[in-house]
């Protein structure tokens, strides 16, 4: 998209200083052991590295590939020695003042009760856990796979030759695979070497334990007099206290070293994998709960656990059979005729010999179904889905101001029976799902759930909505729930992806014919622009302009503006100003509310005064050098007053001044994709303007 170079700048300057501040931080955890850390300092940082290894372990369960968290094993490195780290600074402290904190304190006392007994009990027990169980076991596992993925390299080196030699795949596509074995091979070697940190960490957290009760009753005994008894009471428990805030964060660290060098690679996280195949077989969970109900009727157990277990499994098994009735009858497979097959396509090309060349040409759009969705793009059999595609093309060339290209519709057994996607010249945009034999109920207000509803997401807007039997169609609708046709569900979201994605799909071609079509009543415009301006050129201007949902029906104003400024300047960002400045009634009137007034939220001087500083000496149409933390700032407070005008109804607009206004618009557009920003200039002359709020930034409102 057209939005790509300007998110990959942004991210450059953010990367330069995740650099630098990546190096700081391990240099700080080195100097952490040699110098002193203040007592609250510690407890900063005990609890940052808990959230260091609770983020390590969600990150090591939700990842679908390994090479997606290749960094994994530096990050293991690096968390133990700031483990380590902070063993030496709680020790300092423990044994110089005797307190190191009220996170370790809380450990030491509230955690296990004051008994350093128990503590030193529970702290062993973590300890085993660890070292015996989990890092052991990973261990392993990490050695295997990285000797087995070693092994295999070979075989996976010929099969990419193989699919090169017969043309399967280009050369690109052979390196890229080929750099994906190397860094996997790379990743388990890595892994085996790193798993050795995590069995060194549960060492060392025994040994520090040890040397820290032994020197703490030492300094408590020789040094500050206190008897054996209280000695042991004090640096015992605080000694436990510090072990067990360091063990923790290691077993979580251990628990996610496990889980990486376990995982083979899989389409989904590790939570949809758990949930998909423990409930894959509904019989199964039934067996389960009929042994736990016989188990609660044995004299002698107790009866009320195996009998709560036994109903759980056995009402989970009973739903799951009924969504898999409910999904197989609605996936029955119609036959496929011919003619069927030539009704499913845009342009029913049959796959002769003659028509082999037409066939390699990458379609713009184009819908991929599963067979049990081909009765939608069926006429025969009733499917309206093509006729509502012919009404979406008519009704989106009249909002955007160019005819979409035709749209090819084609079945792929690929899919799930009930699934289709959205492909935009070969490449997957979105997706969803229909139930053919169900209609869409839309939650307005009720709060409850329609008896008898399968709970899915609206897939355009992503609201919760549930498919439910046509029978039942009076009945909810009296109850307030908005119900919608599958066709009309794929068609309501086709359309907000074709919006998404009109700048893509108007191409050099498209701008030709819009050209050729003025030319014929305003010959003298065409003439004047194509002078100065290339098919490009234009092409751009009219994809600014539908990247923020300006319409180019109006293709007269448009080029009559942007021919005005064409010879001083050809920058697309200086030819779209002019542009909307010509649009500004048509934009107006856009956001205009049915009472005739245009809601606004407008930025303090000071924040456009901040903007206007951070674009001077920037190339024309890059973002501005924004602190992250004040866009942070700037974007929630936004978001605050949107959400109270959308509370009211509303749908407000950001104004602000020409200069900053394209600026502003590529530093929201990935936070507040739906929120206009317009220019005081782009505000047509007589309109009433309502304020709902500014935004003062930088600074504290």
């Amino acid at each position: 998209m057209a939005t790509i170079p300007r998110v990959k700048t942004a991210w450059a300057n953010l990367a330069g200083a995740a650099d630098l501040a990546a190096v700081g931080a391990v240099i700080l955890v080195v100097i952490m052991m040699v110098l002193p850390v203040p007592a609250r300092l510690l407890d900063v940082l005990l609890a940052a590295n808990i959230s260091l290894s609770l983020l390590l372990l969600l990150l090591s369960m939700n990842v679908r590939h390994v090479l997606d968290l290749s960094v994994f094993p530096t990050m293991l490195l690096v968390a133990t020695l700031f483990r380590l780290a902070l063993n030496v600074s709680s020790t300092r402290l423990i044994l110089l003042h005797g307190y190191a904190g009220e996170i370790i304190r809380a450990f030491g006392q509230f955690v296990v009760g004051g008994n350093f007994v128990v503590g030193a009990v529970i702290f062993l027990i973590l300890v085993i856990i660890q070292f015996v169980v989990i890092t052991r076991g990973a261990e392993r596992v990490a050695e295997v796979a990285a000797r087995f993925t070693l092994d295999a390299m070979p075989g996976k080196q010929m099969s990419i030759d193989a699919d090169l030699n017969a043309g399967i795949i280009d050369e690109q596509e052979a390196r890229r695979r080929r750099a994906e074995i190397e860094r996997e091979a790379d990743f388990y070697g890595a892994m085996d070497g790193a798993s050795k940190f995590v069995k060194g960490d549960a060492i060392a957290g025994i040994i520090i334990t040890l040397v820290n009760i032994l020197a703490g009753f030492a300094v408590g005994v020789l040094q500050q007099g206190l008897s054996i008894s209280e000695a042991l009471a004090h640096y015992t428990l605080l000694t436990i206290g510090d072990g067990l805030v360091a063990q923790i964060p290691a077993l979580l660290v251990s628990t996610a070293t496990g889980i990486i060098v376990t995982r083979a690679a899989s389409a989904n996280n590790l939570g949809r994998d758990l949930t998909h195949q423990l409930t894959a077989e509904p019989t199964l969970l039934a067996v389960t709960a009929a042994v736990l109900a016989i188990l609660a009727i044995v004299p002698g157990l107790p009866t009320l656990p195996f009998l709560v277990l036994a109903a759980t499994f056995g009402g989970l098994a009973r739903l799951l059979r009924q969504h898999r009735t409910a999904n197989i009858s609605s996936a029955v497979e119609t036959p496929r005729t011919a003619a069927e097959k030539q009704k499913a396509t845009a342009g029913g090309e049959q796959a002769s010999a003659e028509q082999l060349l037409p066939a390699l040409q990458v379609d713009p759009f184009a819908i991929e179904i599963g067979y049990s969705l081909i009765s939608l793009a069926d006429t025969q059999s009733g499917g309206e889905l093509l006729d509502r595609i012919a009404a979406l093309r008519r009704r989106l060339a009249w909002e955007l101001g160019f005819v979409v290209p035709p749209i090819r519709i084609r079945d792929n057994v690929e899919l799930r029976p009930n699934q289709y996607r959205f492909l935009l010249r070969g490449v997957e945009v979105a997706r969803g799902e229909l139930l053919v034999d169900r209609i869409l109920a839309m939650d307005t207000g009720t709060g409850a759930p329609p008896a008898g509803g399968i709970e899915t997401k609206e897939p355009a807007f992503g609201l919760t909505a549930w498919w439910v039997r046509p029978e039942d169609r009076e009945r909810l609708e009296a109850q307030g729930y908005t119900l919608v046709e599958p066709a009309a569900v794929l068609t309501t979201h086709l359309c907000e992806v074709l919006r998404e994605c009109a700048p893509d799909l108007l191409g050099r071609q498209e701008v030709k014919e819009m050209l050729d079509t003025v030319q014929k009543q305003y010959p003298a415009v065409t003439e004047e622009v194509r002078q100065v301006l290339t098919l490009g050129e234009i092409q751009k201007v009219l994809q600014g302009l539908l990247a923020e949902q300006v319409s180019c029906r109006d293709l007269v104003t448009i080029l009559e503006s942007i021919a005005d400024v064409a010879r001083q300047t050809r920058e697309p960002a200086e030819l779209i100003r002019a542009a909307r400045l010509g649009l500004r009634r048509q934009i107006t009137r856009t956001y205009i509310t049915p009472e005739g007034v245009l809601p606004v939220i407008t930025l303090s001087p000071q924040g456009e005064r901040y903007l206007a500083e951070s674009l001077q000496g920037a190339a024309p149409g890059s973002p501005p050098a924004v602190d992250p933390a004040e866009l942070r700032r700037l974007v929630e407070r936004l978001g605050q007053l949107v959400s109270q005008a959308a509370a009211s109804g509303i749908q407000p607009v950001l104004l602000v001044s020409s200069e900053i206004r394209s600026a502003l618009r590529q530093l929201l557009e990935r936070s507040l994709p739906r929120l206009p920003v317009l220019a005081y200039s782009e505000v047509a002359p007589g309109t009433t303007v309502r304020s709902y709020g500014m935004v003062v930034w930088p600074g504290e409102s």
